[in-house]
């Protein structure tokens, strides 16, 4: 009887141990590839030359600037794009020009989390973290303080479904998955950029939209944990 019970726990306990064992195998695998599509679309994007980047980019923030997202937004976050990132100045441009208010990413270094920065002009940004310019500090907001706003976020890559691969540091998956439930988060990034699929963990996070100079991509079941379900195409019932 005792032997019995012996033999069924140490059962247990090897299938506990495999299946662990499996788990670390997959996450690596995710890992893996994550790294691999980083290395390769990084290459593809830094091989364009400025002036091609800058026409592209035009491109896309067009695309942004005539979505019902935008246009019905009165909060609009920004990046500084990050070499040969799809710019945001004309929609900055347009932003202030349309009285909106204006935010950017400020890294927070200690909790490894971004706060966002209101800016009057993009002239205020100053060099910061990882070589990326940055709003003062002072005043800056967390995520869920920021309610309904449309967030613009880049990217290495997205697919049709909005999922996203970011630069690696989590800190964007971090700042999604703060946002207010009223926020609506669009990807930019050039058509190079969007692949069919991506591998997905727990805390990645999809969008509500990727714009590349192309298309206009929009998801109805984002921002939610990326083991959620999201639409192929189509616009989201915010969207029309």
């Amino acid at each position: 009887m005792a032997a019995a019970k012996s033999t069924a726990e140490g059962d247990r306990s090897h299938s506990a141990t495999a299946e662990l064992a499996r788990t670390r195998r997959r996450k690596k695998a995710v890992a893996d590839e994550k790294q691999y599509l980083r290395a390769v679309l990084s290459e593809a994007r830094s091989s364009l030359s400025a002036e091609r980047a800058r026409a592209l980019s035009m491109r896309v923030q067009e695309r942004l600037l005539a979505t019902p997202a935008y246009l019905a937004a009165a909060k609009v976050v920004l990046y500084a794009p990050l070499g040969r990132e799809v710019e945001t100045t004309l929609i900055a441009a347009d932003a202030l020009r349309s009285h909106r208010q204006l935010y950017y990413p400020v890294v927070d270094r200690k909790r490894h989390r971004l706060l966002l920065g209101a800016v009057s002009s993009p002239s205020e940004l100053r060099p910061g973290a990882f070589g990326i310019s940055e709003p003062p500090t002072i005043g800056a907001l967390e995520p869920d303080e920021l309610g309904a706003a449309l967030v613009c976020v880049p990217g290495i890559a997205f697919t049709p479904a909005a999922v996203r691969l970011g630069r690696g540091g989590g800190y964007y998956d971090r700042l999604l998955a703060a946002l207010d439930s009223g926020a609506v988060t669009a990807g930019l990034g050039y058509s190079f950029q969007l692949i069919d699929r991506l591998p997905e963990q727990a805390h990645d996070r999809r969008l509500d939209l990727v714009v590349t100079e192309s298309a206009v991509y929009a998801a109805s079941a984002a921002p939610r944990a990326a083991a959620q379900t999201a639409d192929q195409g189509g616009l989201p019932k915010w969207a029309c």
